[in-house]
């Protein structure tokens, strides 16, 4: 059975609880916001992200301060791995009732760089579920391609 290490990462109160439990399939703490008590100490980091295969930084496009602290995450998590861009996804959360005149961000290289999606669990939530899952499968393609490289080199 294959395993898959994700790390889902971003700002406070952008969203990452709730959309692990929406991907997951949790009804636990849609609806209303419960903070998490996440991994707040830098130097727990390293030992998350060993064996990781992907990265998913959630943030809250409304708010300027997200858009800047975005560019750590993607420093810490995705370059200092290092992980192929592929293996990191964009995800622009916007929460219940905000306005939908972000979908057209600009965002500093590196990320412009990224596959960026935008999640509305209110008015398009199959397209979000389908965005996810399209994710996943482009890290289980990496992870089985990775693999058989190495069978190959060990074969030869």
């Amino acid at each position: 059975m294959l395993k898959v290490k994700v790390l889902l990462v971003g700002p406070r109160e952008s969203g990452k609880s709730v959309l692990a439990n929406f991907v997951s399939e949790s009804i636990e703490g849609i609806g209303s916001y419960i903070p998490t008590q996440g991994v707040r100490f830098e130097t727990c980091w390293p030992a998350l992200m060993k064996d990781s295969h992907g990265v998913i930084i959630i943030f809250n496009p409304e708010l300027p301060s997200h858009l800047k602290e975005i560019e750590m995450w993607y420093s810490c998590f995705v370059q200092q791995q290092p992980l192929l861009d592929s293996q990191c996804l964009l995800v622009a959360h916007h929460k219940p009732g905000s306005a939908e005149d972000t979908e057209n961000l600009s965002l500093a290289y590196p990320l412009n760089k990224l596959k960026l999606i935008h999640s509305n669990l209110e008015e398009d939530p199959e397209d979000v579920r389908m965005e996810f899952i399209k994710y996943f499968r482009s890290i289980v393609n990496l992870i089985n391609e990775s693999r058989e490289k190495e069978e190959m080199s060990i074969i030869s």
